[in-house]
């Protein structure tokens, strides 16, 4: 009878929600990312691009002909990118130890590559066109919410071997990242349910992905600090999707 009850519920729920939207579509998507990151540090520069891939459901909820809330469940592979510190110091200090015995720190100039997968849920407003023969122009505001699934990392520098490329960096990286953006693009009717999506999307990350708390070294003094800069991630994406 719990079981009943709960399909039931599931039921009348599912109907609740499509009976508040003139229209729902579903739908899934298959794009290809570009993403980098970025500090607030004069000493830790952008150094490298990550190609990945967006892989997931969406759905849209029109509340008018040509307005809808936009949302979905997906994942985001291989999400990151390299940052270079030009100081040297003692990076991704957790990961480094697990590797080595050596205690000297990484040296100047080292390159710190992230691979992270995130579960993401976007939320957006899709603002849309009238039909244009099969075509339908729109453009598409919103956050998307990361949640961490994976880490991996590498570090390159002088006289560093390959035992430190695709390392697992989970304690280097925080478990959310958040990101607001904007996309636009088109929507080809193939058929009066079936739309093939295409377009372009920026993201831009207002989470610290790092995790502080690293030991750099002032060249000029030879004094250690704390290395405390916001890590953010940022991306381009080419969207593919079809909807239903």
């Amino acid at each position: 009878m719990k079981k009943i009850a709960l399909i039931l519920f599931f039921g009348l729920s599912l109907n609740f929600v499509y009976a508040q939207f003139n229209d729902v579509r579903f739908g899934l998507q298959v794009s290809p990312t570009f993403s980098w990151m970025s500090a607030n540090s004069n000493r830790i520069n952008s150094a490298g691009t990550n190609l990945g891939l967006k892989l997931g459901m969406i759905g849209e909820f029109y509340f008018r002909e040509n307005y809808a809330f936009s949302t979905g469940i997906g994942f985001g592979f291989n999400q990151g990118g390299t940052l270079q510190h030009e100081w040297e110091g003692f990076y991704w200090e957790d990961s480094y130890r697990e590797l080595t015995t050596d205690t000297l720190p990484l040296p100047s100039m080292t390159k710190l590559k992230y691979n992270i997968q995130y579960l993401e849920i976007p939320i957006a407003l899709k603002m849309r066109t009238r039909e244009f023969g099969y075509i339908r122009y729109f453009v598409e505001p919103g956050l998307t919410l990361g949640i961490k699934t994976q880490s991996k990392g590498s570090i390159t520098g002088r006289n560093l071997g390959d035992e430190f490329q695709d390392i697992n960096i989970k304690s280097e990286v925080n478990a959310l990242n958040l990101a607001w953006g904007i996309g636009g693009g088109i929507e080809y009717s193939l058929s009066e349910t079936t739309a093939l999506v295409a377009g372009l999307a920026f993201q831009v990350g207002f989470a610290d992905v790092t995790r502080d708390g690293s030991t750099e070294i002032n060249p000029n003094t030879g004094e250690t600090g704390r290395e405390n800069a916001v890590g953010k991630a940022h991306n381009l994406t080419v969207k593919i999707a079809v909807l239903f």
